[in-house]
């Protein structure tokens, strides 16, 4: 098991679609547990394979310290709430920079776990957040898509002087 390196924004390959996982095998039990460290060291409460780089529909989320990881493969959004709520969002590929996005306050998703078993689960709140971020991320949308133009511009402007001042 390791800590895989985290790609950043701009990384093309934050944009382009993942995979599904067709077998569940010991190489998507190491990724996952490799995605699950590296998530514990960025930190963060959430990663997908994308942001290591690997194209494959994998999601780790852990909302708090101790508890057991969610991990997800080949996620999907099957119903959602017309209710909307509002959260702060950020992403491993982009420390340091966060903003508010706007999603489905209730999610119903169906997944796979590690045993291969298919599961569908609703989520509310953070955790209704958090599923929608990394299956977006999947998709290739990654997270400051969901701004205006103008904050995204904003948030990039930021992230850059950030990246200047760390360098």
């Amino acid at each position: 098991m390791a800590i895989r390196k985290i790609i950043r924004f701009p990384d093309p390959c934050l944009r382009r679609k993942a995979e599904p996982i067709a077998d569940i095998d010991e190489e998507v039990r190491v990724l996952a547990q490799d995605l699950t460290e590296t998530m514990h060291a960025a930190p963060g409460i959430g990663i997908t394979a994308p942001h290591i780089g690997i194209l494959r529909r994998l999601v780790v989320i852990q909302l708090e310290a101790g508890a057991e990881p969610h991990i997800s493969i080949n996620p999907e959004i099957v119903w959602s709430t017309p209710e909307m709520i509002r959260h702060m969002e950020g992403s491993v590929s982009m420390p340091g920079v966060s903003d508010e996005i706007e999603r489905h306050a209730r999610v119903r998703v169906r997944y796979r776990g590690l045993d291969g078993v298919e599961r569908v689960e609703e989520a509310e709140g953070l955790m209704a957040v958090c599923l929608q971020h990394e299956i977006d991320q999947l998709d290739g949308i990654f997270w400051i898509d969901r701004l205006s133009k103008l904050k995204r511009d904003r948030l990039i402007k930021r992230f850059e002087k950030l990246q200047r001042i760390r360098a």
